[in-house]
């Protein structure tokens, strides 16, 4: 049995820092994103993407239904593979475009983490008048844990 909180501890002590979180956002190379459809239901896709500047980039056709569902509803979450040392994104995904002379260049180099699986955009490919199907997740609130209940943080942005 779980106390009130769902194991949200009540005082900082013990409680993870988002220096210990956000390394593992920058790290991953496998995300899960859920999304709402239309008629309130949940979907979950597998994605590829970044970390930076405190956001979660990814791109994507806007065909999918991924995309199709946050042009409707931006309401997302974003979690990491592993259930025990767990990290949880609330936020919104939005369409966005990067100019290849900025921000670009640094997705670009960002991405290099999936130069294994041929997967290596390069600076210009979110410059487009439709940013090349380029998305970004603004978060709200982290949920994060790795010592589940002793170290249970919820972060606020």
């Amino acid at each position: 049995m779980f106390p009130d909180g769902y194991g949200i501890p009540t005082t900082s002590e013990g409680q993870l820092t988002w220096a210990d979180v956000e390394p593992r956002l920058v790290e991953s190379k496998h995300y899960w994103i859920s999304s709402v459809r239309p008629d309130g239901t949940p979907h979950s896709v597998p994605r590829w993407g970044v970390w930076l500047d405190g956001k979660f980039w990814y791109d994507g056709a806007p065909t999918t239904r991924h995309t199709r569902n946050v042009e409707k509803n931006p309401a997302v979450t974003l979690t990491l593979e592993s259930g025990t040392e767990v990290v949880i994104i609330e936020g919104e995904s939005e369409a966005t475009r990067a100019d290849a002379d900025g921000l670009g260049v640094r997705l670009s180099e960002a991405f290099r983490k999936y130069a294994d699986s041929d997967y290596s955009p390069g600076p210009d490919s979110w410059s487009g008048e439709d940013g090349g199907g380029l998305r970004v997740i603004t978060p709200r609130r982290a949920m994060a844990w790795f010592a589940f209940p002793k170290d249970c943080t919820r972060f606020t942005f």
